[in-house]
C-alpha cells in the first residue's frame, strides 16, 4: 500500500539555465525531450539520427537557455551551438509558448503549450541534417501543496529531418521522421526537487528502415542536514549544523538503431554544492534525551525560536507551537501585514494577530492546514494529540483523498476511538511511516497527547519524508519501473 501511496503522487521542477539558474514556476516544467545534461558551466546531448550515437558538448559560451512568464504565456527559448569529439556540429534555435492557467480556488494550474519557431541544422562529414518541420504538443497540470507542490506532463512531437546523399546525378534527398512521446512528473517543496522524464523515439527513415531511442531523465536538488563536528577542543560548542543544497542530473539512453548498432548512453552532471551554516542549539535539559538530535536539528533550522536554555522536552506540546513549527518547516508562504489603519479580525476569537509568527496560523488555515477546535476558536495552549498532528501532516502533503474509500478499518486495536476527522490522516501517515502505533500494545492511542520531544519526531520524519523519500520514489521508483 505504501508503493500505492507514491505511485499516485504528482510534483514540480527545478531547471537550471546555463550562465544563469532560474526557478521555474511549478506550472512550468521544462518542454525539451533530448535528454540533456547540464550544470553552471557545461551541456551533454546525446543524438542518434546518423545512425551512430554522437555525443555533443557546449559550454555556458555555446548555450542560451530562457524562460520567461508575461500574462499568462510562458516563453521558453534554447540557442545552442555544440560541437561533437569527431567534428559533427549541431545548432539549434527552437522557441515554445505555454498558456498558464491558475485555478486558484482548487490549488492548481494548467500548462499547455505550442511551438512558435524552429531551426535545427546537424551536420556530420558531409552530410547535413535539417529540421523541416516540426510539429509540437505539451500539457502539465500542478497540484499546489502546502507542503510541496506535485506535477505531472505529457509531451508529444514529430520532428521531420532532410538530408542528401550522394552528388551529382546521383545525389538524392531523403527524410528522417522522429515520433516522441514523453512523460514527466515531479514536485518541488522547500527541501528539494526532482523531475524524471521518460521519452520514447521512434526514428523512421524514407528508405523503411527504423530506429528506436529511450531516454530516462532526471533532475534533483536537494537540501542535506549534516553535523559538523568543531575541531577546536576548548571551544564554546563542540560543532553544529549545516544546510548543504545539492544539484545533479542523470540521463540514460538505450538505443536499437537502424544501422544495426545497439546499446547504451550514460550521462550525468552535477552542479557545485553551496553550504550554509546554521546556529548552534544550546540546551541544558537534552544530554541524554532519545530526541536531543531531533530538536536540535528543528532549533538550528530555524523551525523552533525557543530562546530559554531549557526545552523542557517532556511538558505537552502547544497546538499553537506545532502548527508554527509545521509552517516553517514547510516554508510556508506568509502574508505580509498591509501598513492599513484599520487591522483586520484574527482568524480565531482566542488568538490575537499581535502574537509572535501569527502569520503562519492563518497560512495555516488559509491553506486547509489545520482547523479549529471549534470554527471560532483555536484553543492554541492546548496541547497537540496524535490524531490531530497525524491530520495536520496529511493535510499539508495534500494527501486526504489517499485513504480507502469511507467504512475501513485501521489495523489499529484501538480503531473505535479513533476520530472521524483524523480517521484518514493516521492511515495515511501510518502508511508513510511517519507515525505508528505502540508496537507492544497495538494501538494507535489517538486522543494521547504529544510531549515537545515525541512532536520533535515525527517533525524530523516528516521532513526526512520530504528530503528523501520523495525524491526517492520521483527518481529510482520512476526509472526502475519504466
Amino acid at each position: 500500500m505504501r508503493n500505492h501511496l507514491y505511485k499516485v503522487m504528482l510534483a514540480i521542477l527545478m531547471v537550471f539555465v546555463l550562465g544563469t539558474s532560474i526557478l521555474v514556476d511549478a506550472s512550468a516544467a521544462s518542454v525539451e525531450t533530448t535528454g540533456a545534461v547540464k550544470n553552471e558551466y557545461t551541456y551533454e546531448e546525446a543524438v542518434f539520427i546518423t545512425g551512430t550515437p554522437i555525443i555533443f558538448k557546449g559550454t555556458s559560451k555555446d548555450i542560451k537557455i530562457t524562460q520567461k512568464e508575461t500574462k499568462g504565456k510562458l516563453t521558453e527559448t534554447y540557442n545552442l551551438k555544440l560541437t561533437a569529439s569527431n567534428g559533427a556540429t549541431l545548432t539549434r534555435n527552437i522557441a515554445y509558448e505555454s498558456d498558464v492557467v491558475n485555478y486558484d480556488t482548487i490549488g492548481q494550474k494548467t500548462s499547455n503549450g505550442v511551438v512558435k519557431k524552429y531551426s535545427e541544422k546537424i551536420v556530420d562529414g558531409k552530410i547535413t541534417y535539417n529540421l523541416a518541420d516540426y510539429q509540437f504538443s505539451q500539457g502539465t497540470v500542478t497540484d499546489n501543496r502546502a507542503a510541496s507542490d506535485y506535477f505531472s506532463g505529457n509531451v508529444i512531437s514529430r520532428k521531420t529531418y532532410t538530408y542528401q546523399t550522394g552528388s551529382g546525378k546521383n545525389a538524392k534527398t531523403n527524410t528522417v521522421t522522429i515520433d516522441i512521446d514523453s512523460r514527466h512528473a515531479g514536485y518541488e517543496n522547500f527541501w528539494g526537487a526532482t523531475e524524471t522524464q521518460i521519452t520514447e523515439s521512434i526514428y523512421t527513415y524514407s528508405d523503411g528502415t527504423t530506429s528506436h531511442v529511450k531516454n530516462r531523465l532526471s533532475t534533483s536538488k536537494s537540501r542535506v542536514l549534516n553535523y559538523e563536528e568543531n575541531p577546536g577542543s576548548l571551544a564554546s560548542f563542540d560543532g553544529g549544523y549545516a544546510v548543504v543544497s545539492e544539484k545533479d542530473v542523470i540521463s540514460e539512453y538505450t538505443y536499437d538503431l537502424a544501422s544495426g548498432k545497439k546499446g547504451k548512453v550514460d550521462l550525468d552532471n552535477e552542479f557545485t554544492p553551496t553550504i550554509e551554516r546554521l546556529i548552534i542549539p544550546k540546551f541544558r535539559d537534552l544530554s541524554n534525551h532519545y530526541a536531543k538530535s531531533a530538536i536540535e536539528k528543528l532549533y538550528s533550522l530555524g523551525i523552533y525560536s525557543d530562546t530559554s536554555n531549557f526545552f523542557s522536552p517532556n511538558t505537552p506540546m502547544k497546538r499553537i507551537d506545532f502548527t508554527i513549527a509545521i509552517g516553517k518547516a514547510v516554508d510556508l508562504r506568509v502574508m505580509e501585514e498591509k501598513n492599513t489603519k484599520k487591522t483586520s479580525t484574527s482568524v480565531f476569537k482566542d488568538v490575537k494577530r499581535t502574537v509572535k509568527d501569527y502569520p503562519y496560523i492563518e497560512s495555516a488555515v488559509n491553506k486547509g492546514i489545520i482547523k479549529g477546535v471549534t470554527p471560532d476558536y483555536f484553543k492554541p495552549d492546548n496541547a497537540i494529540t496524535r490524531a490531530q498532528a497525524a491530520a495536520i501532516f496529511v493535510r499539508a502533503l495534500g494527501l486526504e483523498n489517499k485513504a480507502p474509500e469511507p467504512g475501513y478499518v485501521t489495523e489499529f486495536k484501538d480503531d473505535a476511538q479513533i476520530p472521524d476527522y483524523s480517521r484518514d490522516g493516521i492511515y495515511i501517515v501510518n502508511e508513510l511511516g511517519l507515525m505508528t502505533g505502540d508496537p507492544v500494545t497495538g494501538r494507535f492511542n489517538p486522543n494521547q497527547p504529544l510531549t515537545r520531544a515525541q512532536a520533535s519526531v515525527v517533525l524530523e520524519r516528516f521532513l526526512n519524508y520530504l528530503e528523501n523519500d520523495l525524491k526517492q520514489n520521483y527518481r529510482d521508483d520512476i526509472l526502475f519501473f519504466n
